[in-house]
């Protein structure tokens, strides 16, 4: 028996290609949910919109990206994202690739070493800030006092490391680095596995040691799972809230403001809508920036490879 035609609906179905067709969901909620609200978010940083105001909004044109960088606070927070990126990325990619190659190594208990270092990445960050606020208490009974006590027998006092203005940002970034490093672990770990037995048993034959093997075979290999794990780690660096929030609100004397909390805190508490859309269209342009710039750097080096 012959099958029976198509039906029309289906006929134009077949007609198209199957790739747009697939990519059309992603691309209607890129649309929806992040291409629409970064447009509203540019007209609204042109405007003197602010929350629960009785005045009729105006057009303001650039005026609220000049507020927004002569803001100290802003700029504080400007500062303090740069700085807490260029510290986290480098040391927690270094981190995560010491745990990658010793995890991937053959030992009893291997499996629980590796679940125990992923697990941070499946809390919550702000469950996270909450137990390094205990780890972090002032006083003689705060566990990372009582540990500093134990170790230099008494000769360090207690520190209220949160709020002194010198130790608040780098808590925060031992706990980010604490709490992100399983992921790139993971990643790097899976690179690791992927790369052929052949290439080191080549370079043993070539007499090439554990150091030689590890900056010619090993790192050439990890390029690509490397770049993908610091770029989303400096995007992520970049989105620092919630241990903020949580464990400092922004101080002392905005020591640990972000971007992202500057931001919020302009919304909900200065009710400035149309500076806090500028401070998010700024912020958005500068990681921006940073990705293209390292998609860059990672361009040329192929290009002399």
């Amino acid at each position: 028996m012959t099958e029976p035609p198509p039906a029309p609906r289906l006929r134009i179905l077949h007609a198209l290609p199957a790739g747009p067709l697939m990519a059309l969901p992603a691309v209607l909620a890129l649309l929806l949910f992040v291409a629409l609200p970064f447009a509203t978010a540019v007209a609204l940083s042109f405007t003197d919109l602010r929350m629960g105001s009785p005045l009729a909004t105006e057009f303001v044109g650039a005026q609220q990206y000049q507020r927004a960088f002569e803001d100290d606070s802003f700029r504080r927070a400007l500062a303090n994202n740069l700085w807490f990126a260029a510290v986290v990325v480098p040391l927690q990619t270094l981190l995560a690739l010491g745990l990658a190659l010793a995890l991937n190594r053959s030992f009893r208990g291997r499996a629980a070493f590796r679940t125990l270092f992923f697990l941070p990445v499946v809390f919550p960050m702000a469950l996270i800030a909450v137990v390094w606020q205990l780890i972090y208490a002032p006083g003689p009974n705060g566990i990372l006092n009582a540990l500093l006590a134990t170790v230099s027998f008494g000769a360090i006092e207690p520190l209220d490391v949160l709020r002194h203005p010198q130790l608040a940002l780098p808590a925060l970034m031992l706990l980010s680095i604490w709490q992100g490093v399983g992921f790139q672990m993971v990643v790097l770990l899976a690179g690791l596995q992927a790369i052929p037995a052949s290439l080191y048993e080549a370079a043993a034959v070539d007499r090439a040691g554990k150091v030689s093997q590890l900056f010619h075979v090993t790192l050439p290999q990890l390029r690509n799972p490397l770049v993908f794990t610091m770029l989303v780690t400096t995007i992520l660096s970049f989105r620092v809230y919630d241990q903020v929030a949580i464990a400092t609100r922004g101080g002392p004397l905005d020591a640990t403001t972000t971007v992202m909390f500057e931001t919020v805190r302009t919304v909900f508490d200065r009710q400035q809508v149309g500076l806090a859309s500028a401070m998010s269209v700024v912020f958005f342009l500068m990681v921006l920036a940073v990705t293209l710039v390292q998609r860059a750097l990672v361009r040329q080096e192929r290009e002399i490879d």
